[in-house]
């Protein structure tokens, strides 16, 4: 790639969201996290907004979904196959205009979860859209990292730099990698990611670009927030750092969801930082307390006072560990 990967709040001529397809994954949450996506699909497809491709992983979902949609503008149904949906870290990188888009290798969040399929997803995608690929022989998720538009990339140490990923690289050889696959001027190394994240401390959890300049960050909100020193070290290292045009980095703090547990009440990685930024929107994940949402979402609309900011529950996707922008990839304009 010879130019940066586009930045999110840049137009999209199109959307790819995954759909829940796996009863056997999903168990009790597959019609919950149905409606979930059908939801986030329904405001993505809003007027003016983004033409959405819902990659379905499993013919026997292939109905349901297209008689969901049926009559849906702006909502088209692609038969596929993959292992579960999290289409921004299977999927292809897309450059800009989508001319062309980066692939990657993929071994099941090092090796946790290796399905069957997710690892054809990005060759399914780049057919699909009609956009060549070009491979790169390194494993990389995509929401491993997050893009200013002008050659920034924000990633952890947790996930880039571990052993299970890419044996033996360093900050240097990471930095090459990005350089060379995603025309890369500068990449910005946070360290931890959430508590129990199985993705080993993705950033599109923990810190997020929304402008030149400004990234946003958590910070901990009520009581018990089991990643509160987790926060404040992400928020004091960014406002020591520059961007690749040398312009310090503004950090956004917003709220986060607070301590979410599973059945067990054991914490699970919740982050309204998983917001999807889309043409004339912006999706924000909600876990059961309005109030923070509010503020965040409140947050968000001073970066995009042109943007309607939809805040959407996302109690069901979580269970399976990720959130809106987890499951979804943007092909540029």
């Amino acid at each position: 790639m010879t130019t940066p990967v586009p930045a999110e709040w840049s137009p999209h001529r199109a959307m790819w969201v995954g759909w829940p397809s796996h009863s056997e994954l999903w168990e009790d949450n597959l019609e919950p996290a149905q409606a979930e996506v059908e939801a986030l699909v329904r405001a993505l497809a809003g007027p003016g907004r983004e033409q959405v491709k819902l990659l379905v992983g499993k013919p026997e979902a292939l109905d349901d979904a297209r008689a969901r949609f049926a009559g849906v503008d702006g909502v088209e149904v692609v038969d596929g196959r993959f292992g579960d949906i999290w289409l921004r870290d299977t999927g292809p990188i897309f450059g800009a205009g989508s001319a062309s888009a980066a692939a990657f290798r993929f071994n099941g969040w090092g090796g946790k979860y290796e399905l069957e399929y997710d690892d054809t997803v990005a060759t399914q995608i780049g057919e699909a859209s009609g956009v060549p690929l070009t491979r790169n022989d390194f494993i990389l998720e995509g929401g491993a990292l997050d893009h200013d538009g002008k050659g920034t990339i924000l990633t952890t140490r947790q996930c880039l730099l571990n052993p299970n990923r890419n044996a033996g690289w360093t900050e240097a050889k990471a930095e090459a990698a990005l350089t060379d696959s995603l025309a890369a001027r500068k990449v910005l190394w946070l360290g931890d990611g959430l508590l129990n994240d199985h993705t080993d401390g993705h950033v599109d959890n923990l810190a997020r670009f929304v402008a030149p300049g400004v990234v946003a960050c958590p910070i901990a909100w009520g009581r018990g927030d089991p990643n509160d020193d987790v926060y404040d070290a992400v928020a004091k290292a960014l406002s020591e750092m520059t961007d690749a045009e040398g312009q310090p980095i503004q950090v956004l703090r917003l709220p986060s969801p607070g301590f979410v547990g599973d059945e067990d009440e054991k914490p699970v990685p919740a982050s309204h930082m998983n917001f999807l930024i889309a043409n004339g929107a912006v999706i924000v994940p909600t876990y059961g307390d309005d109030r923070a949402a509010d503020l965040a979402c409140q947050g968000l609309k001073t970066v995009y006072p042109d943007r309607e900011i939809i805040p959407l529950p996302s109690i069901a996707i979580l269970s399976g560990g990720g959130s809106f922008h987890c499951i979804s990839q943007q092909e540029p304009a």
